[in-house]
């Protein structure tokens, strides 16, 4: 089929490497010190990688070339998430361990909950997804479709004493601590919002320095997956009270 895709002069290339980091869907490669589009089938048209090339030899062109297949990038980009998962020493979840097994929990509203419940011990768990690690989460799963996406510091449950049903409720969960967990969770997270039909984001951190790094790491996943998402942070102090 005639359709629009990159061309990239090799002669102008010096082989930055920005473009293949720009092209989210993995058409491109360095190749010998220069960059090549290898997968034309991977290549969407739409030019992620021109903005970044410091020596205009990224273009566009109208030629012949293979459908942009995009169920091929889905495939590729989760295996290449699963191999860097492997590299990091994370569990993959998808197998294995019972406790990484995804779960999706369908919770019904039950209309005798209400604030004086608490003396009952009456509160159920309004949790839907499993897992809800960050590290553990799976880049596509059925309950993301649709889906409101909370994305909490793992304290925030414990301070703060209503959280299931403010903010878990109605929500698909994932939690972390980037002081705890020395990976880069921006990377997963756009691949999350980018591959599934999210609907908003809620952050929820405590008010403590080190949970800055969450807060960074969701907002650079809103802006790197090119959706344009609705998204509010909420901020929990240690003593339990939301802060303003």
């Amino acid at each position: 089929m005639i359709r629009k895709i990159i061309h990239i002069d090799e002669e102008k290339c010096n082989g930055c490497g920005i473009c293949a980091s720009a092209c989210h869907e993995g058409a491109i490669d360095i190749i010998d010190g220069k960059a090549k589009l290898v997968r034309e089938h991977f290549c969407d048209g739409f030019g992620d990688c021109l903005p970044g090339c410091p020596t205009g030899a990224i273009t566009f062109e109208e030629r012949e070339a293979p459908a942009y297949d995009e169920a091929a990038v889905k495939q590729a980009q989760q295996l290449k998430q699963q191999e860097k998962m492997q590299r990091e020493g994370m569990q993959i979840p998808h197998g294995g361990c019972p406790g990484s097994r995804m779960r999706q929990m369908h919770r019904k509203e039950d209309a005798a909950v209400t604030e004086n419940s608490y003396v009952n011990d009456a509160i159920k768990s309004q949790l839907c997804n499993w897992p809800v690690q960050i590290k553990l989460a799976p880049l596509q799963a059925p309950y993301f479709d649709g889906a409101k996406l909370l994305i909490a510091a793992d304290c925030t449950a414990y301070a703060y004493a209503n959280f299931h049903k403010e903010f878990i409720r109605g929500k698909v969960t994932l939690i972390g601590c980037p002081k705890l967990d020395a990976v880069n969770y921006s990377e997963k997270l756009t691949e999350i919002l980018r591959n599934n039909d999210i609907q908003s984001v809620t952050i929820v951190r405590m008010e403590v320095p080190c949970c800055g790094g969450l807060e960074m790491a969701a907002k650079k996943a809103i802006q790197d997956s090119g959706k344009f998402l609705p998204w509010q942070v909420v901020t929990i102090a240690i003593d339990g009270e939301i802060l303003e």
